[in-house]
């Protein structure tokens, strides 16, 4: 544990003080961001992609299963994968569980990937998750949004120095490093309105960390996330934990 300066309760409640008002302007500042994200253009999804899923191929507007509005995570899990992508998977521990509560304001949660559809639904077993997740074989759904890239965009990061948590997590996925990096992540909002789906929300990078609530409690804690010059990534999917 690094030194820190010590006070006394009198200076902690001053500081606190002081804190709490950054705080409260912080809440108020998310609470416009938010809306203006709600304010944003729908734009209407003109392609027709499919899905393959568990039951069955769907189109989009299938997916909503009878309520008005989407959210899609789109999980690193390619084709030459053969397990989820361990920074993917903690984002699932906390997708899946508030599913169920999503649901109750017309909201359905599904996860996406380009994996065969099978080995996505036996990676969702053994991390015991409940949420549809949907295959995009055949279809540029993750591609149009700039979630999936080419080996000529990847040219000049293949030939650069390799950050060693790429490598580790390609290694973790039990792929190279080019077809980990073929895949990203995101979140892509839509909503189902007379029949025409709109997309309405697409984020991604730090922009998941909503959903990363590990980092908002590790933020609350006396060394903070604690990741400054680590060579490699401490995420671990949620069954390794302590394994050598």
């Amino acid at each position: 544990m690094p030194e820190h300066r010590i006070g006394t309760q009198e200076e902690f409640e001053a500081a606190r003080e002081e804190l709490l008002a950054e705080e409260k302007k912080l809440t108020r500042r998310n609470d416009e961001l938010a809306r203006k994200r709600r304010e944003l253009p729908w734009v209407p999804v003109e392609k027709d992609y499919s899905f393959e899923t568990e039951g069955g191929t769907k189109s989009l507007a299938d997916l909503f299963d009878g309520r008005s509005q989407l959210l899609v995570y789109h999980f690193m899990f390619g084709p030459p994968y053969e397990a989820g992508c361990p920074v993917c998977s903690s984002i699932a521990d906390t997708l899946s569980p508030n599913a169920v509560h999503l649901k109750a304001r017309d909201v359905t949660l599904i996860c996406s990937s380009r994996a065969p559809v099978d080995k996505l639904l036996a990676y969702r077993e053994r991390m015991g998750w409940r949420f549809d997740w949907v295959s995009t074989v055949g279809s540029d759904f993750h591609r149009d949004l700039g979630f999936h890239y080419t080996e000529e965009e990847l040219g000049p990061f293949l030939e650069g120095d390799i950050p060693p948590t790429v490598r580790q997590m390609a290694e973790a996925c039990g792929t190279d490093v080019l077809g980990y990096v073929t895949e990203g992540p995101g979140l892509s909002a839509y909503a189902l309105s007379n029949g025409t789906v709109y997309r309405t929300y697409v984020s991604t990078a730090r922009g998941l960390e909503p959903a990363m609530a590990y980092y908002g409690l590790l933020d609350r804690t006396p060394m903070g996330r604690h990741e400054d010059g680590e060579e490699t990534h401490w995420l671990r999917r949620h069954d390794e934990y302590g394994k050598t």
